[in-house]
């Protein structure tokens, strides 16, 4: 036999006892694969806190009426998306949107100042030329819920993407509740876009969609569930092969010869002998005893 049909043999009866040593333990690989999958799906759904996401795309748009600029422009945009990257998660853009967060009430109708009547005077008659105004507050409209979040903690909870050619890029937010998330990703881009004309000298940002609520993205539990189900498998495996190579008793006459060079004189019969065997001898033995005495 060639050591290539040796080692193909090897492989098969290796194939062959794992297959036996699965079915054989086949009820514990279930219960493993059950019982992590289960506690993977515990953990993940009651133990880890969730978080939710929120996105926001802007888009970089410069008007022009010139049609040769146009392109031009176009290119340019699309370059300074990746400065505009760095731009929207620095400490001033930031700054802004966590004081924004703290009292997030935008302003719907200036404040009107008060105005005395005009009157004008003719032949001794006096006119009314314009009535009098009482002066009116601003008013303002909450946009969200107040929270109180740091720079520092904006700068991990904020996330910018950008495609390829495209002037557009997305803001995403991250925060413990769908609202948190959807306040936080419209905060950075309303501030953003009210302070790159400062920091640019440009005016070409345009938020195409506010963020809605945010949605779950942490944790997914169907993948965790399904990792904890093959990890649950693999253990099994590997406990069962482990015991089963540590397992000394010689189960074929080949590796007497093959492996030890003893020489096979012969083969002993397992015999099942009754439960009261001993017992029967035993009487046996009695009855021939007590009938030689006779």
């Amino acid at each position: 036999m060639s050591a290539e049909q040796q080692n193909n043999e090897e492989v098969t009866i290796d194939l062959r006892r794992l297959f036996i040593l699965i079915r054989k333990h086949i009820i514990s690989i279930l219960i493993w694969m059950i019982g992590l999958g289960l506690i993977a799906y515990g953990v993940s759904e009651y133990v880890l806190v969730p978080k939710y996401t929120a996105s926001t795309q802007l888009l970089v748009n410069r008007k022009t009426a010139d049609a040769n600029q146009a392109y031009a422009n176009q290119q340019a945009d699309i370059n300074a998306v990746t400065t505009y990257k760095d731009i929207i998660t620095s400490n001033v853009i930031l700054k802004g949107a966590s004081k924004y967060l703290a009292n997030p009430v935008t302003l719907v109708k200036k404040a009107t100042p008060a105005k005395k009547a005009v009157y004008k005077t003719n032949d001794g008659t006096r006119t009314l030329v314009k009535k009098a105004v009482k002066a009116k507050p601003a008013v303002y409209k909450r946009e969200s819920k107040s929270y109180s979040i740091s720079p520092s903690e904006l700068a991990s909870a904020v996330s910018v993407t950008t495609t390829t050619s495209s002037q557009v890029f997305t803001l995403s937010a991250t925060a413990e509740t769908p609202a948190k998330a959807q306040a936080i990703a419209n905060a950075v881009a309303k501030e953003f876009k009210e302070q790159i004309p400062k920091i640019m000298d440009v005016n070409n940002v345009t938020i195409v969609a506010e963020a809605p609520k945010g949605t779950k993205s942490f944790p997914n539990v169907k993948m965790i569930t399904a990792v904890g189900v093959l990890a649950g498998l693999v253990i099994s495996l590997l406990i069962i092969i482990i015991k089963d190579l540590s397992d000394t008793t010689v189960r074929e006459d080949s590796f007497m010869t093959n492996e030890l060079g003893l020489t096979n004189l012969g083969e002993i019969a397992s015999i099942t002998m009754p439960k009261d065997w001993t017992f029967t001898a035993k009487t046996a033995e009695k009855r021939g005893s007590s009938r030689r005495r006779v």
